[in-house]
């Protein structure tokens, strides 16, 4: 079935656990979630960035959105990092249930003033918008950008950003960054700062860059309420590792023999995720 954020989002934090939003360009990527989804009865949210979109084509959503409405499992389809409204009105022409307004580069005025333009245009139809104060970490390896230096979210900003915007969910920054973390680095997410905004935020929350974090601070960061977590690196590297290693093993390019066994690495790293996010089998509390 195909939810709006809010719709999905609202009875995950409501029962104490986060779903996993997968950035999945193409059909093998996209297979890979939906089946391990159904597979584990769990909730999860296809997202893409604005340039994955522009890559994959609107055309390609026609599928996504027909398999995702078909499903017995819950879905959203997200636009991840929108930064104007031309890419967040391609994606609800698209068919989009939700879209993401990254303002974080922004000015704080700024930023409350585009979300809340956004906020208004998508409500309109139909669709949740995800707003953002702070900013992400980049690595350098990941379509999702990022700055250098991470501005925390500021718990004092939260109540007025959500009241002013009307934003459905709220992305924080904690300590994560985009991308698959380099040999001897070691992120440290600010546990502390999140119980903080925690007692104040009115909508429920999202970490992004997720990918590659420990998994005792990811799974302690669903504890304290962070309700839906953005991966991407981490399970396509194991995707395009899996292609690596088959093409150089065998010398084929027969597509159902190189790509079937990378989708099955894909499934396992997702799997280990969704058993993270404590969502394995809370579909059922959708029905």
């Amino acid at each position: 079935m195909l939810l709006t954020m809010k719709e999905l989002l609202d009875v995950a934090h409501e029962n104490g656990f986060a779903v996993g939003a997968y950035n999945a360009t193409e059909s093998c990527l996209f297979r890979a979630v939906v089946e391990e989804a159904e597979r584990l009865n769990a909730p999860a949210i296809i997202q893409v960035s604005p340039g994955e979109f522009n890559f994959a084509t609107p055309e390609f959503y026609e599928y996504v959105r027909m398999r995702l409405a078909n499903s017995k499992v819950p879905f959203a389809l997200h636009l991840d990092h929108g930064k104007t409204l031309e890419e967040i009105m391609r994606a609800i022409k698209a068919g989009f249930t939700s879209v993401m307004i990254d303002g974080s580069m922004l000015t704080y005025e700024e930023n409350v003033a585009l979300s809340k333009k956004v906020t208004e245009l998508a409500h309109a139809a139909n669709v949740t918008v995800e707003g953002e104060i702070g900013t992400i970490g980049a690595i350098g390896n990941s379509d999702e950008g990022g700055v250098d230096n991470i501005t925390y979210t500021d718990p004092n900003e939260v109540v007025d950003f959500v009241t002013k915007t009307g934003v459905d969910c709220l992305a924080i920054a904690i300590g994560t960054a985009h991308g698959i973390y380099p040999k001897g680095y070691v992120p440290k997410l600010q546990l502390e700062l999140l119980k903080e905004i925690k007692k104040v935020a009115p909508v429920p929350l999202v970490l992004h860059g997720g990918s590659n974090n420990p998994d005792d601070e990811i799974a302690e960061s669903c504890r304290i309420g962070i309700s839906k977590i953005n991966i991407s690196s981490d399970f396509k590297s194991a995707y395009f590792a899996k292609v690596k290693e088959v093409l150089d093993t065998t010398g084929g390019f027969v597509p159902a023999k190189v790509l079937d066994p990378a989708i099955q690495e894909a499934k396992k790293v997702i799997a280990q995720k969704m058993e993270l996010f404590s969502s394995i089998d809370k579909a059922k509390l959708y029905w």
